[in-house]
């Protein structure tokens, strides 16, 4: 969503609850949370909250389950990086040399 996205969700919004804060810090905090989610989504969150609730939505109300989905998503993709690169890591590791161990033991011994 846009700002102009965010002042067409507050229209929207403020018809239904008229006590609701349209201020120019709410703008940016909704514009700040919910920036990753699409317009039709959080119009139609917000209509289903106007025919069920007497009080305005909060943003976790106006992004609904898709936020979820997308973090969701996100650490999905980010655990698949990390389970990719430690596989890379395996395919790369080589053993010690013959000896090598016995000879830090040694070191160790002397010192």
């Amino acid at each position: 969503m846009n700002r102009a996205d965010v002042m067409r969700l507050f229209i929207v919004i403020s018809e239904s609850y008229p006590a609701f804060d349209i201020s120019p810090e709410n703008e940016e905090r909704h514009l700040k949370y919910l920036r990753d989610i699409p317009f039709e989504v959080a119009i139609q969150n917000v209509e289903q909250h106007i025919m069920t609730n007497k009080f305005y939505p909060t943003i976790a109300e106006i992004r609904g389950r898709l936020g979820e989905q997308i973090e969701r998503d996100r650490l999905r993709a980010e655990t698949a990086g990390y389970f990719a690169e430690r596989e890379a890591a395996r395919e790369r590791a080589c053993p010690p040399p013959p000896g090598w161990k016995e000879a830090i033991l040694e070191r160790l011994r002397k010192s």
